[in-house]
């Protein structure tokens, strides 16, 4: 065990602000809005400022609370309490809080509540057969983002309440594998932080170069051996590269290289391989030379920056960047029961990602750092995998790699988006029309009670905007590049995001048409 002298949690130090809202309001038409934030390093004469919008349908704003306040204790509730006035017509409409403390980066979150009666289930609703059934896949759910006693995760529950000191916790990988295919997951990544394999939030001068990098060996092994005596789970060991505070994090999958920045004493080296520290272009070019892939995690306006640029987009990063995590449950929770109320959203940076040109499906992860993993919400992120083939780590890459993935809230839904066939995470080339197709499936007895579809244009660094609210959407493009995905909100408020589609435009051929016509 290391000393614990060494052992912080600077890394976690983040402002955090998160905005529960129930989607329904009680018998009387009012509801609590709560809002959460959390800031460790609050100073005395610190000051937090939030702003919540009530917006409609279409994005419009309708009603604004906002508040500039002390924020001198770490932890601060502030409860709104609202009625819908009768003016609002039935429907489902967004909540967006927007907070930052002090000159700490912006956090925002979103999420959808009903007013009223819910409208019937959008036209052509999706939820009439099960399209999986009829396509070449096998949807796979799981959770790709946690951690173990490998860093700051595997903390029991009995008194688990936040990170743990580095490889302080009694709980490792296996644990972690065998723990979530219990409760009923089909894969499950560890997902250490690579800057803690030093027994250290910080920098541990005495560390042992080869201690740090066996332990990460040692976890590759675990993960091995227990994909060879269970089949049917997959267990995927790798790392969580960076740091939140001014950079960043974001999961390598398949890396069998630990990397690192930091240096003992001597100048040696505490990892396989040299990574500058927030240098993601020199990550992202490595990245692609190995053939690695990666996950932006719990992404901000401000991280992943290159020359000074947030969220900037890098020919070497779109190679090797697969996914977006565009929704998370509380890291730091110890609930088993899969009702954690603190839920973050990314939607607004994974947008900003893609319309920087990234090509990159969502996901959603449980961050679990205690002993829970899986279980602390119902969150889920689906992987299609083609029928028939084994759940291994060649299948589930495959399926990462063409972007047959969709996120989830509810693991008993799925969510399939298609564009003239072809299947969510395509990019292809169109001429003509272009028909949209979203094929939602609960099997949980939930329905579908909005549809969103949404349209952004790679490489615009613009913004994503709604495109329609039917499952079925008939188009005829501008000429050019355009990206499409859709968000299903159940009836119980948790929502479904399918993977974009990546359509090339080009302009119809007259004399072909002339001859088609003919």
């Amino acid at each position: 065990m290391p000393d614990s002298s060494y052992a912080t949690t600077v890394d976690h130090h983040e402002f955090e602000a998160w905005l529960e809202a129930p989607f329904h309001a009680g018998a009387d038409g009012t509801r609590t809005l709560t809002l959460h934030f959390s800031t460790p390093d609050a100073q005395p004469g610190g000051t937090l400022r939030w702003r919540l919008d009530l917006l409609a349908p279409n994005g419009r704003v309708l009603r604004t609370w906002r508040r500039t306040q002390p924020q001198e204790a770490p932890e601060l509730d502030v409860a709104i309490r609202w009625h819908a006035p009768p003016a609002l017509r039935q429907g489902i409409y967004r909540l967006r809080l927007r907070a930052r403390a002090g000159d700490s980066p912006a956090v925002e979150q979103d999420w959808s509540v009903a007013v009223g009666a819910l409208p019937a289930a959008p036209a052509a609703s999706p939820q009439a057969a099960d399209p999986v059934e009829a396509s070449p896949y096998t949807v796979y759910l799981g959770n790709l983002h946690s951690q173990t006693n490998h860093s700051d995760g595997g903390g029991a529950l009995d008194h688990c309440t936040g990170a743990q000191a580095p490889q302080s916790a009694a709980l490792g990988p296996a644990d972690a594998y065998a723990y979530a295919r219990q409760h009923g997951l089909d894969f499950l990544m560890t997902s250490e932080h690579n800057h803690m394999y030093d027994g250290s939030d910080g920098t541990n001068s005495d560390a042992d170069p080869a201690a740090a990098t066996a332990l990460y060996r040692s976890g590759l092994q675990a993960a091995d051996e227990w994909n060879r005596n269970h089949p049917g789970f997959l267990a995927i060991y790798g790392q969580e590269w960076g740091v939140i505070n001014h950079g960043g994090h974001l999961n390598i999958l398949n890396s069998g290289e630990l990397l690192g920045w930091e240096r003992n004493a001597r100048g040696e080296l505490l990892a396989d391989t040299e990574s500058p520290r927030n240098d993601y272009a020199a990550l992202y070019r490595l990245m692609r030379e190995r053939g690695w892939v990666g996950q932006f995690n719990h992404p901000q306006g401000d991280q992943f920056a290159i020359g000074g640029k947030p969220l900037a987009w890098n020919a070497d990063g779109d190679q090797a960047m697969l996914l977006c995590e565009v929704m998370n449950s509380n890291a730091f929770s110890a609930r088993t029961d899969e009702a954690e109320p603190r839920l973050s959203t990314y939607e607004a940076a994974c947008n900003q990602l893609l319309e920087a040109g990234y090509h990159l499906a969502f996901s959603s992860d449980q961050d679990n750092h205690c002993a829970n993993w899986g279980a602390s919400y119902s969150n889920r992120t689906g992987v299609l995998v083609e029928r028939g083939a084994a759940l291994d780590s060649d299948s589930l890459l495959a399926a990462l790699r063409a972007r047959r993935v969709f996120a989830t809230m509810d693991k008993n839904s799925r969510l399939i988006f298609t564009a003239n066939g072809h299947m969510m995470g395509e990019r292809f080339v169109n001429r003509g029309r272009l028909t949209l197709r979203a094929s939602y499936l609960s099997q949980g007895g939930r329905r579908a009670a909005a549809i969103t579809v949404f349209h952004g244009v790679p490489g615009r660094n613009g913004a994503v905007a709604t495109l329609g609210s039917k499952a079925r959407t008939v188009l005829t493009p501008a000429a050019g590049e355009h990206f499409y995905y859709v968000r299903v909100t159940q009836d119980d408020g948790k929502m479904l995001w399918s993977a974009p589609i990546w359509v090339s435009q080009q302009p119809r051929n007259r004399a072909l048409r002339k001859i088609e016509l003919r």
